[in-house]
């Protein structure tokens, strides 16, 4: 049983049930952030929810009080409700940070991208990494995860395969192993208690976007159909999305393709 008390940021997310999950399996104290009241059923295991919005700093006073460790987990894929990547991904990290620092947390703990330092061109990498820079140089203990791809993210090849045929950029080589939400909980707690500054995780199993796309084809019972693209379209998409929409829009077109720049 730890004496360590601990708030998830992010709680509600597919990575932040199961650090919740992990965190009270290893016996810490659990605080988890969330936005409304319903939230609450979601957690029957935590010892405290607090209800608070990243965006109104106001709303977070207290939240960090007491608190030794900070997990977050906080990011959006899609900008919506008028929020964007520097509101949500950098601001509202940020805002949480300043209570961290205010109360004297032990160690925050920040959850990014894989390669996301390497693409801060790509807006939501941008706010991503300006967090992370601003934590690295707050003074206060910190770790940063970098997964390479959750498991749940693998969706979008089974979307695809559904339809028959799955396009690929490329010639579809590019190999990546996506991590199952428990297993990177567990690095998550790992690496808060190693003291390790930046770590990358992946899944065991390495597979090439075209091994993906024959086992998504395979899980619908479909015909092994897949169509390369040539890379330039990947590029040319990119530079017209960015030059005829807002963010709002190029910005997950902009993640969905940043796969094909690592």
């Amino acid at each position: 049983m730890s004496n360590k008390k601990v708030l998830v940021a992010g709680a509600t997310g597919y990575l932040g049930q199961y650090l919740v999950k992990e965190l009270k399996q290893r016996g810490y104290w659990v605080r988890a952030l969330i936005r409304k009241e319903s939230q609450r059923e979601l957690f029957d295991t935590v010892d405290d929810c607090f209800i608070a919005q990243l965006s109104e700093p106001a709303s977070l006073k207290g939240i960090t009080k007491d608190i030794d460790w900070v997990f977050s987990t906080i990011g959006i894929t899609r900008q919506k409700d008028g929020m964007t990547y520097m509101d949500v991904d950098y601001q509202g990290n940020a805002n949480l940070l300043n209570e961290a620092l205010q109360d004297g947390v032990e160690a925050f703990q920040y959850v990014s991208a894989i390669g996301g330092d390497k693409l801060r061109q790509l807006k939501i990498f941008e706010a991503k990494e300006r967090f992370v820079d601003e934590l690295k140089a707050s003074g206060i203990q910190y770790s940063v995860l970098r997964p390479n791809g959750f498991s749940s993210d693998m969706r979008d090849f089974l979307d695809m395969a559904k339809g028959g045929r799955v396009y690929l950029f490329g010639n579809g080589q590019l190999r990546l192993n996506p991590i199952h939400g428990q297993d990177l909980a567990k690095v998550c707690v790992d690496t808060m208690l190693s003291g390790d500054k930046e770590v990358t995780a992946g899944g065991k199993d390495i597979l090439t976007h075209n091994e993906l796309a024959q086992l998504a084809l395979k899980a619908w019972d479909k015909p092994i159909k897949i169509s390369h693209l040539p890379d330039w379209i990947r590029r040319f998409t990119i530079s017209l999305v960015r030059t005829f929409t807002s963010a709002k829009t190029y910005g997950p077109i902009e993640f969905f393709n940043s796969h094909g720049l690592r």
